[in-house]
């Protein structure tokens, strides 16, 4: 009886040692996986098209991402979402599109095809802002009357700060209601506001500038593009959501037919950097929102 008793003794010391031991060689096995991930990529490259209004930003997250990553080159052309949209569509290398509004998102992903599929994330949240330049001494309090200044500089409807700005003269009754926003003219504009002056701009940067320098009184960007201009730039109003709707920058990875897959895998990994809480600490920093649905 006494030698049973310690046979099953050692034979439950024995199962417990050999469980003991796939623990640890699953632990080892997790830290080995979680070492290989955080391995950097060998040298490639990655074309991002983004958002004017991201350009400052975007150095500093590709700086950090960077200091993980080294060897991946993140290259950016930085413009009108619409122009960048086309581009595309007409056949430029991209590898990741991160744009201002979801309406061109929508396009290449569900009219072009051109998105790939669980990719995209909904990044930040903008808000539209009326802005004067520092010491202009305008009577301009904000949109409800932005037509008593004596110059505007408004982005086309193809560029979604302009865009949101004509929805928002939409919903406070100041242009008339139409089924796409983006074609009301600057001329409509124009003559819906008593005839004031418009400087119709390419892009968001060209308004920022546009006023900053004072060529224009006053005009509608966004609040993460006066970051830096504090100095320079007055807000006027930051224009409620109720006008303007939520103003949310997707991001997703574009059907790239030349990229090799040391490529895809680098544009895969620098989305999700995007996506990540030390990206939204730096999107805060530049006045974005980061909580989004």
């Amino acid at each position: 009886m006494k030698q049973k008793c310690v046979c099953v003794l050692l034979s439950a010391a024995m199962a417990m040692t050999m469980f003991a031991g796939c623990g640890n060689n699953k632990d080892q096995a997790a830290g080995e996986t979680e070492a290989a991930a955080a391995e950097p990529f060998e040298a490639t490259t990655v074309t991002v098209f983004a958002a004017k209004s991201l350009n400052t930003v975007m150095e500093e997250l590709i700086a950090e991402y960077n200091k993980t990553q080294p060897n991946v080159s993140i290259v950016g052309s930085y413009d009108s979402s619409g122009i960048l949209m086309t581009q595309i569509e007409e056949g430029a290398a991209c590898d990741v599109f991160f744009s201002a509004a979801q309406k061109q998102m929508d396009q290449l992903q569900d009219q072009d095809g051109l998105v790939i599929n669980g990719t995209r994330h909904n990044v930040v949240n903008n808000q539209v802002c009326v802005v004067t330049y520092k010491g202009s001494g305008t009577t301009v309090t904000g949109l409800s009357d932005i037509g008593n200044a004596k110059s505007i500089a408004l982005a086309d409807g193809s560029v979604p700060v302009g865009k949101y700005t004509r929805q928002a003269m939409v919903n406070a009754g100041m242009l008339d209601k139409v089924d796409d926003v983006s074609q009301i003219t600057t001329t409509e504009i124009q003559n819906a506001l008593g005839g004031v002056d418009i400087n119709e701009c390419a892009n968001v940067g060209a308004v920022i500038s546009a006023v900053a320098e004072g060529s224009n009184e006053v005009g509608t960007v966004y609040y993460s593009d006066t970051y830096s201009f504090e100095d320079r730039l007055e807000i006027l109003e930051k224009v409620s959501y109720d006008l303007t709707g939520n103003v949310i920058y997707p991001v997703a990875q574009i059907v790239n037919n030349e990229a090799d897959e040391l490529e895809q895998s680098a544009t895969e990994d620098f989305i999700n950097f995007l996506v990540s809480d030390d990206a939204k600490t730096i999107f805060q920093k530049y006045y974005f929102d980061t909580d989004v649905e």
